[in-house]
């Protein structure tokens, strides 16, 4: 029923159509050196009106399945393209679209005495498209500085009443960090705001280590696929179609290519990679590390403190025993070989900030 209804609008649409070029083809005859010669009477006109709205509704008649299946596809083209752009993006635009269509409405007030050859109508219409489009783009980039604060995104009021506006940049997740699982958890405390990125390079990285055939790294990519899956179904993540950003395309390496998006966005980097951290910290990239996060939070211990530990194995060193706390730091014993595979209780002696994490060393209280 639906269809029918489409293909009789549509044929309508034809009809109209084929009137419009009967209007045309008289008016380039009456412009023209043959209107002295050719001179149609009113049923003449008639028939030929009649001839070409029959003519083009046909054509429409027939041509709509073929509309139809491209308009379908047209369709779900730009609502998938829509689905990438994000809401802040898309309340900008519209509103700089309508700021400059207003001021192409003044401006075209100019070319309405204009009436040579519809050369005032030809400008305006010029005007009305080319201040749309320069609305719309310097809405989108500039959006935060031209837009009120209640068209901004909020978080909440203040004491006071007055809106806090978010204002967060967007975070930038790479592969380690995504197959590391904990940003989930993370994510779910609400200490990171903003913007989930996952720039489109990054998912088929993850789905080439997916599809691996090294049975870890296929185990480690579907994790992966499955944290994006949880974070996606809870908190909504965007994925950046990076096709549009023809300087993406010459950086064959993804942590560089990632480094580079981070700047294109001003965005930060979240990572567990610690070269990459490196490297952002050369290129001028802020990095938010999750394995840096983890060994901030871990347990503050100060020198004379006692412990209880056991003591796994034998360290490095002669005359040293390893103990482990449940969060996995590594507390080094002296003198504590013998006391190996017993509970103990020791006095922390020194504490040493690595890289890699926290580093304890510490001494049997006693000797029993």
């Amino acid at each position: 029923m639906i269809k029918k209804l489409f293909r009789i609008i549509f044929s309508l649409v034809g009809v109209l159509v084929g009137y419009g070029v009967f209007l045309l083809l008289r008016f380039l005859l009456s412009v023209s050196y043959l209107s002295e010669r050719i001179v149609l009477t009113e049923t003449q006109e008639f028939i030929a009106v009649v001839s070409c709205a029959l003519i083009f509704g046909f054509l429409f008649y027939l041509l709509t399945p073929f509309f139809g299946r491209h308009g379908a596809k047209v369709a779900k083209n730009i609502e998938t393209d829509l689905q990438k752009v994000p809401t802040n993006e898309m309340v900008s635009g519209t509103f700089g679209l309508i700021i400059g269509l207003v001021i192409a409405f003044l401006i075209s007030q100019v070319f309405s005495g204009i009436d040579f050859f519809y050369i005032g109508t030809i400008l305006s219409i010029f005007t009305y498209i080319f201040m749309g489009y320069l609305g719309i783009i310097v809405a989108t980039r500039k959006g935060k500085d031209i837009l009120p604060v209640w068209l901004s995104t909020r978080k909440g009021t203040g004491p006071k009443g007055k809106a806090k506006v978010n204002e967060a940049t967007p975070k930038i997740l790479d592969t380690s960090v995504i197959i590391d699982g904990r940003i989930a958890d993370i994510m779910k405390t609400g200490f990171i705001e903003g913007n989930i990125v996952i720039p489109e390079f990054v998912l088929v990285e993850l789905r080439h280590i997916a599809d691996s055939s090294d049975g870890l790294k296929r185990n480690r990519g579907r994790r992966g696929l499955d944290v994006l899956n949880r974070i996606q179904s809870e908190y909504g993540i965007e994925i950046y179609n990076t096709a549009l950003e023809k300087s993406l395309d010459e950086i064959p390496e993804v942590d560089v290519k990632l480094l580079k998006l981070a700047q294109l966005m001003n965005g930060k980097v979240v990572t567990n990679d610690y070269n990459l951290n490196k490297v952002a910290m050369i290129k001028g990239v802020e990095v938010l590390n999750i394995n840096e996060l983890a060994n901030t939070l871990k347990p503050v211990v100060l020198p004379g403190e006692d412990m209880t530990l056991f003591l796994v194995k034998e360290g490095k060193e002669t005359n040293q025993a390893v103990a482990y706390l449940d969060d996995g730091t590594m507390i080094v014993v002296e003198e504590g070989r013998r006391y190996i595979g017993q509970t103990i209780t020791a006095m922390v002696t020194s504490v040493l900030q690595t890289s890699a994490g926290r580093m304890i060393f510490a001494k049997p209280k006693n000797t029993k």
